[in-house]
């Protein structure tokens, strides 16, 4: 991913930049989502206190866990993956 000196292309620098962005929103979603439905019954139904009080824990401490693994699976999957030396063009191999 680096050029001469190690130094990245613009182009590089911006792909960098999407995939930091994409990484942080899909991670956000992927964590709202595990929490609304671990803790969602919880907040929307009268259930027992000590059910709720488990449930929103859970969604609670199970919530950021999800955003951290999305964040590293999405930039690590973005790091291995080879960029393309002709943008556009496919291999005629593949």
């Amino acid at each position: 991913m680096n050029t001469y000196g190690g130094r990245r292309t613009r182009a590089q620098q911006d792909a960098a930049t999407v995939e930091t962005g994409y990484a942080l929103v899909s991670a956000a979603f992927a964590a709202a989502v595990l929490f609304g439905a671990v803790a969602g019954p919880a907040l929307l139904f009268d259930l027992p206190h000590p059910l709720s009080l488990v449930l929103l824990r859970l969604g609670t401490a199970v919530a950021p866990v999800v955003f951290v693994a999305r964040v590293i699976s999405v930039l690590v999957r973005f790091r291995q993956a080879g960029q393309p030396s002709q943008p556009g063009r496919t291999n005629p191999d593949s």
